[in-house]
């Protein structure tokens, strides 16, 4: 028999028994689609915290853990427990070595969206991806009090337009938090996507984070004082704390030297991390939950390719005959064999391609919940290299499978299948 007839011979086989192997079929496209996603989820995660800051060559924050302070500082997630003195920003600021220094106030929140405190140069220094500068979709930077510019993702979910008002609260989270209500804001500006949390955050000028909170202390604002807007612009706005900096170097080889200079800074306990170990250090710490949701996705694919050779096997008592007119036609024992492995392969590969059109499909209804949600841009495009090497597995295993049937059918002899059982 040749290979096509053989290859038509299995397609034909497997369709009339369209009903038995549909299931089995389903079950690997699912455990195609999960390992898939899981994979897939994963390599797009890791690729979109890596882009959510380049050309930052130092993030300097209070003296705690290395990942905790780019969780709050880069990606807007947690609460700083300590903050640095503003002294302490200038210090580091005039450092010869030190090219640009960028000041992060973190703490209030505008309907469960981060809002940091900056200053103009973070839309001149800040980069993203493969260092793209944000650029405006609307509107201008801040320039005075009160004037903010919004993340194209609070722009788009919550309508905010150039000269719309917004009052923050204090605090960060979705509970009910106490808001400046007396010192609305006016958005002057909407941020271009990203694909960052700069999408998803309220950005204003560190005089604003100041004059909000005149006439607060300890979290709660002070009984029977009342600074307006207006006459909260005639103080010194100049801020005491903040809870990070972002730092660039004239030359990235000081980076090892500012950092210990950072570490032993005598007048606060500060910190310095270079982005990219702090991140390192980050997937290290959740290699262990990637490794155990990659093996429980292998273990579906198993169990599933273990029904397909269940299923194959079961069907061959009913296939004796079948089996041995076709032997009695010419085919030899090598022919089933081939038969049966390209039948087992043809359903493995038909559930493979089922469980990647599935994800995909899902990966473009999800893309935009996700992104909001938790600023992963999730791929829609064709599999990636590392995809393909799973899918590769997959089929392998899937003919490997198969084998186990085929040999049976490879050992029936011909009497066997002609001969009427009693």
């Amino acid at each position: 028999m040749r290979t096509r007839a053989i290859l038509r011979i299995a397609r034909l086989s497997a369709f009339s028994r369209r009903s038995t192997l549909v299931l089995t079929l389903a079950a690997i496209a699912l455990a195609t689609a999960l390992l898939i996603g899981v994979e897939r989820i994963r390599h797009d995660t890791r690729q979109s915290f890596v882009q959510s800051v380049s050309g930052v060559d130092l993030v300097v924050g209070p003296r705690t853990g290395a990942v905790q302070l780019m969780l709050y500082a880069v990606f807007r997630t947690g609460s700083a427990t300590h903050t640095l003195r503003w002294s302490s920003y200038r210090a580091l600021a005039d450092h010869p070595a030190v090219a640009w220094a960028v000041p992060l106030s973190l703490g209030d929140s505008y309907r469960g969206f981060p809002v940091l405190g900056t200053t103009p140069d973070y839309f001149a220094h800040f980069r993203y991806g493969d260092k793209r500068p944000l650029a405006l979709r609307a509107g201008r930077v801040f320039e005075r009090p009160f004037e903010a510019v919004v993340g194209s993702e609070i722009a788009k979910r919550l309508g905010q337009t150039i000269d719309s008002r917004l009052v923050l609260s204090h605090g960060a989270g979705n509970d009910l938090l106490p808001e400046h209500g007396d010192k609305p804001f006016t958005v002057v500006g909407v941020l271009a996507p990203t694909g960052t949390p700069v999408d998803r955050t309220v950005h204003v000028s560190l005089e604003s984070i100041t004059a909000l909170h005149l006439d607060w202390a300890g979290g709660a604002p002070l009984p029977g004082v009342n600074i307006p807007p207006e006459l909260a612009t005639k103080f010194d706005l100049t801020p005491q704390e903040i809870t990070a900096v972002l730092v660039g170097l004239k030359q990235r080889s000081d980076a090892f030297r500012m950092q210990r200079f950072v570490n032993a800074f005598r007048d606060e306990a500060l910190m310095a991390v270079l982005p990219g170990v702090a991140l390192d250090e980050l997937w290290d710490t959740l290699d262990i939950f990637e490794r155990a949701l990659r093996g429980i996705s292998v273990l579906v694919v198993l169990v599933s390719l273990a029904g397909l050779v269940a299923t194959l096997l079961a069907g061959l008592n009913e296939r004796r005959r079948e089996l041995a007119i076709l032997r009695s036609l010419g085919a030899s024992p090598l022919d089933l064999f081939l038969l049966l492995a390209c039948e087992g392969l043809l359903i493995t590969a038909a559930g493979a391609a089922a469980g990647l059109l599935l994800v995909t499909d899902a990966a473009w209804w999800l893309h935009d919940a996700l992104r909001s949600a938790f600023g992963v841009e999730l791929s829609t495009l064709l599999p990636s290299p590392d995809e393909a090497w799973l899918l590769a597995a997959i089929l392998s295993t899937g003919l490997l499978a198969s084998a186990i049937p085929a040999f049976r059918a490879w050992r029936m002899a011909l009497a066997d299948g002609l001969t009427p059982r009693q």
